[in-house]
């Protein structure tokens, strides 16, 4: 079976991300696994209350996914 998380080299995007140190405001504990929840569910095709529980609450993960988009 062929794993579809993200390798441990550096990022294109790891400085759109919060957490950076130039960061106003509070900082992510994990954004890998935020990058690899949104991805897992559109893959899936699955609705957000169906995340798996590895990923953390999905509220947690859709809010900053919109919160996200809506700054860009």
């Amino acid at each position: 079976m062929t794993s579809h998380n993200l390798t441990d080299t550096p990022s294109r995007i790891k400085d759109l991300l919060p957490g950076r140190e130039d960061h106003a405001g509070g900082t992510a504990a994990d954004n890998r696994l935020f990058i690899e929840a949104v991805l897992y569910r559109y893959r899936a095709g699955i609705p957000w209350r169906d995340l798996p529980v590895r990923f953390g609450g999905w509220k947690n993960v859709h809010r900053r996914l919109r919160h996200g988009v809506k700054a860009v």
